[in-house]
This record gives C-alpha cells, sequence and structure tokens, in this order.
C-alpha cells in the first residue's frame, strides 16, 4: 500500500490515502504541495528566483567593476540592489504569493531591503575575505550562496510569515 506524503510536507500525519500512479499523479500530487506551500517548495521556488536574481547579480557586478572600473564594494552593493528588487517583485508574485497576497507595498518592500542587509552584508564579507584566496569571481559565487542561505531564513520567517 502506497502512502501519501502530504503528511511530511505539513508536519503532520494525513488520511492515509492511496497515491494516483503515473506523469498526471505527480502533477496532481505537485499542484496539491505547491497550494500548501511546504516550505521545501518554497525554498525550492526561492532558489529558482535567487538563480535568476543572481545571474542579474553577477552581469550587474561585472559590468560594474569590469567594465566600468567600480571599485569592489560599490560595485557589490549596487549589483545587490538591483537584484534585490527584482527579488521582492518575484517572490512576492511567486514564492510568497499566498502571504503577500500578491501585492507590492513599499512597507513590504522596505522591510525586504532592510533583512536583506544581512543578506548584502554577508555577501559582500564572503566577497573581500574570498578575494584574497582565490579569484574574485570564484568569491562571488560563494558570496551569492551564503547570502542565499540567509535571505531565505529572513524571508521566511520574518518579512513573509503568515500574519
Amino acid at each position: 500500500m502506497r502512502l501519501s506524503m502530504d503528511w511530511v510536507a505539513r508536519g503532520e500525519r494525513a488520511k492515509r490515502k492511496p497515491m494516483s500512479n503515473g506523469i498526471t499523479g505527480l502533477i496532481d500530487r505537485l499542484r496539491d504541495a505547491w497550494r500548501r506551500r511546504a516550505v521545501v517548495l518554497k525554498a525550492a521556488s526561492f532558489a529558482v528566483i535567487g538563480v535568476v536574481n543572481s545571474l542579474v547579480d553577477l552581469g550587474v557586478f561585472l559590468l560594474a567593476y569590469g567594465v566600468f572600473s567600480v571599485p569592489l564594494v560599490p560595485a557589490n552593493v549596487f549589483a545587490w540592489l538591483v537584484a534585490v528588487s527584482g527579488s521582492y517583485v518575484m517572490n512576492s508574485f511567486i514564492t510568497f504569493s499566498t502571504e503577500s497576497g500578491r501585492q507590492l507595498r513599499w512597507r513590504d518592500y522596505g522591510t525586504f531591503v532592510a533583512s536583506g542587509i544581512a543578506g548584502v552584508v554577508a555577501n559582500t564579507t564572503t566577497l573581500v575575505i574570498g578575494s584574497y584566496f582565490m579569484p574574485v569571481i570564484a568569491a562571488k559565487l560563494i558570496a551569492i550562496l551564503v547570502s542565499f542561505l540567509v535571505n531565505f531564513s529572513l524571508s521566511h520567517f520574518v518579512v513573509f510569515r503568515p500574519r
């Protein structure tokens, strides 16, 4: 007998019901899990959005630092500001749509940016320290990973917590 895994997503036991088979069953289970917004799915959605914004961050950073010769820290902070704005919009409409009501609010944006300051501090600290031991591009990639961990934790538990 197969058991539904939805009790894992909710952190509690659910009624045991047989799982559907095949692609249709998989799609149904994914839709059901997405509607319940399990933390793991939120983290995955946040990560996908994070990849997009990391590419924006990296592109803006490389343009500012490499092409326009903006110093390391200002180039990094500028790139972060551009990326965090895109991240707020996408996370409000996708990852945390239930919590935000798919509404963009200046106050929520301010809170998102303020909480992201911890992420940019972690990012910049990692970048500066890493740049002493490895190429700047490698340090930047590691810095992006560190800031992901900080930003998701703060977004999930502080900015977009259920009210």
